[in-house]
């Protein structure tokens, strides 16, 4: 993958190069056309001594446009044979075609909320149109307001955030976010910041006792930073100003706002085809070896190797039976004995057969 990374920045690079010296070009030769009109217009009688010079000039810098963009070329042929050496496997052996088979419907929406979670209204707007899609333009809204929102953080403005927070404030304590303690923290620190020292006093004192029992320990060290307000960032409370602290800001409002939704901070989409792209080695192998045993994987609910995950993918627990070795599910779940082992449902009743007690 670091050859395929390296040669795709040359890609990139040679790319902006190219578009750099086209655009320059074409401004040169703006810029020549312009200047050939004053001088016809001034000297009529060399009209075609300065046409021959135009061309000229045109003919050189379209040359220098075209040789660019072979170089450009070149340096694509060479990253897709990069590419395609390096994934020379059938990838198609690994899917299963059917899977989607009279569901384009679903396909469909989960692509079209995709759009409108990245904030591209117009293109979701477009897509739900010509997909004849149902999808409530409440969702748009809420969306659009996140994205109105998370803007002004990122500006750095903080009032439209801090209005929303105090108006969602119960759902999001019941849901034990932060959220709203830290934009008031956040706001405190802008007023330290631009030497306004009595307004971040009066502010504190208005906000912070709100926040009293579960963030005193914070609290104190923002008062505390109060006397080093006119050299915060050699001070022990420099960690204040750090500008990771409004990249997380962002982060916990997206995620408080889709939390309140009922939806999660990333997308489905996005999720489903990461967890695809990263597990498509292990399938592929897979596949591979089935074909040349010539054997079928037939088992629809479960893979029959392990694929492994970063933990921030895992998002539902996983149990496997000590005993059979297989995965629970809902026909099959988990059940505890008296012990406190924990074996499958059909394990359990493979092991009391014979017994005068059926317990399931």
């Amino acid at each position: 993958m670091d050859s395929i990374s390296k040669e795709f920045s040359k890609v990139e690079k040679k790319q902006q190069e190219v578009a750099d010296s086209t655009i320059d070009n074409i401004d040169k030769i703006i810029n020549e056309i312009q200047e050939a009109q004053k001088r016809l217009e001034t000297d009529p009688v060399s009209a075609g001594a300065i046409l021959k010079e135009l061309e000229l000039k045109f003919k050189e810098l379209t040359t220098k446009t075209l040789e660019s963009h072979k170089e450009l070329q070149k340096v694509i042929i060479r990253y897709e044979k990069i590419v395609d050496k390096k994934w020379k496997n059938d990838i198609t052996i690994a899917s299963n075609p059917e899977v989607f088979a009279n569901k384009e419907k679903v396909l469909n929406t989960t692509v079209a909320l995709h759009f409108i979670r990245e904030g591209r209204f117009e293109l979701a707007n477009t897509f739900i149109r010509e997909a004849q899609l149902d999808i409530p333009n409440t969702i748009q809204t809420q969306f659009h307001e996140m994205y109105q929102i998370l803007g002004d953080i990122k500006l750095e403005k903080l009032e439209p955030a801090i209005e929303w927070a105090r108006t969602k404030s119960k759902e999001l304590e019941k849901r034990g976010s932060t959220l709203e303690f830290e934009l008031h923290r956040q706001r405190y620190v802008q007023l330290l910041i631009d030497n306004r020292r009595e307004e971040a006093l009066v502010y504190a004192k208005k906000k912070f006792p709100l926040f009293h029992s579960r963030h005193i320990f914070d609290i104190k060290r923002l008062m505390c930073a109060l006397a080093f307000s006119n050299r915060l960032s050699t001070s022990p409370y420099k960690d204040l100003l750090s500008p990771d602290l409004w990249i997380e800001l962002q982060n916990k409002f997206m995620r408080d706002f889709c939390n309140l939704l009922g939806m999660s901070s990333e997308s489905p989409l996005y999720i489903s085809v990461t967890v695809g792209a990263t597990a498509l080695p292990t399938i592929l192998k897979m596949a591979t070896i089935m074909k040349e045993k010539k054997n079928e994987w037939s088992q629809q609910d479960e893979l029959p190797v392990e694929v492994p995950l970063p933990d921030y993918m895992r998002y539902h627990s996983i149990f496997a039976c000590p005993v059979s070795k297989e995965q629970s599910t809902e026909k099959n779940p988990p059940m505890m004995l008296p012990c406190g082992h924990v074996i499958c449902h059909e394990s359990l009743n493979k092991l009391s057969r014979g017994n005068s007690f059926q317990p399931f």
